[in-house]
């Protein structure tokens, strides 16, 4: 497979080229890294969101919209389908990186291939991937913008130069950042699998699909609908090689917290989203076929939790 990064900074290329017609602002920070502002002050959109998504997947995998009903209310829906999940949703773009720095503050999560420059979590070790390139991406969801703090430790993590060094960045409450939480609904799934203990390199494609939560500029609000859609309204398919006999805990019902919106679980957190067990981050509904075996059936949607949370009327 050629370097994942490289095939991320194509698309970072076509987001600078189209900035304007994304709504995204690019500029280059001293270090001379570059930081595109995809929804932090710009304000980004539905087409932004998607091309971010498939920055994050690192080009592997196919990302479109559709529209479908949520309690009758018609509510745009992405979808994300990929047949190098491993790499693409665990190695790519799973939200791994945590940005934490004092005076002055900064809290964020980064997603994207620059995790496989450094490929020391656990899921690098267990899938034998890494990346070498001299260019490289990491998405950045933040209220703030990241500065050259952020891409001189990126640089340095990498082992590359900072100008080297492209940082997506949009807030949670955004358009980009509900576009993009929805396309995670199959990473989630794939997370569940690796946490359950199952070999992911046998599952050999998956297709994920959620609603795109309304935009509230309340991060806490938008972090709560964003993990509403995914865990009551998200659907999986995943095409995989092996049984499991921990399929069934691999939706969102398998956990104690299911039927509870992500307002009152975060907020028993104090809003600490490390303070949240990583069970509860996972799609609705999930369907598991085994080639050549059973297909597994698990799980189920609340649209009525769903309309809640969304505040529809």
């Amino acid at each position: 497979m050629d370097s994942i990064n490289r095939m991320a900074i194509e698309l970072v290329d076509e987001a600078i080229d189209f900035a304007d017609e994304l709504r995204v602002d690019p500029y280059e920070l001293d270090s001379g890294a570059t930081v595109l502002d995809f929804g932090v002050d710009s304000e980004g959109g539905l087409e932004a969101g998607m091309l971010l998504a498939e920055v994050q997947t690192a080009g592997l995998a196919t990302v479109q919209a559709r529209m479908d009903e949520i309690a009758g209310a018609p509510t745009p829906h992405v979808e994300l389908a990929t047949d190098h999940p491993a790499v693409a949703l665990l190695c790519s773009q799973k939200a791994g990186w945590e940005l934490t720095f004092e005076d002055p503050p900064f809290d964020g999560l980064g997603s994207g291939p620059a995790r496989a420059l450094v490929a020391e979590e656990d899921e690098f070790h267990a899938i034998e991937y890494a990346d070498e390139f001299d260019l490289t991406v990491l998405s950045v969801e933040s209220i703030d913008l990241p500065d050259d703090r952020i891409a001189e430790h990126v640089a340095e993590r990498a082992g590359i130069d900072p100008s080297g060094v492209f940082l997506p960045a949009y807030a949670t409450g955004s358009t980009v950042g509900s576009v993009t939480a929805a396309a995670r609904a199959a990473e989630l799934a794939l997370f569940r699998l690796f946490e359950l203990g199952y070999d992911v390199r046998n599952v050999k494609s998956v297709f994920g699909s959620a609603p795109v939560a309304p935009v509230s500029y309340d991060e806490s609000v938008a972090m709560a609908r964003t993990n509403d859609a995914l865990a009551y309204g998200g659907e999986v398919h995943l095409t995989v090689a092996e049984d499991f006999e921990e399929f069934e805990n691999v939706p969102s019902s398998a956990r104690e917290e299911y039927g509870r919106p992500f307002a009152e679980i975060f907020e028993d957190a104090d809003w600490d989203f490390y303070e949240v067990p990583e069970s509860v981050f996972a799609p609705a509904k999930v369907t598991i076929d085994v080639v050549d075996g059973p297909t597994h059936v698990l799980g189920e949607t609340d649209e009525e939790l769903l309309a809640e949370s969304f505040e529809y009327r």
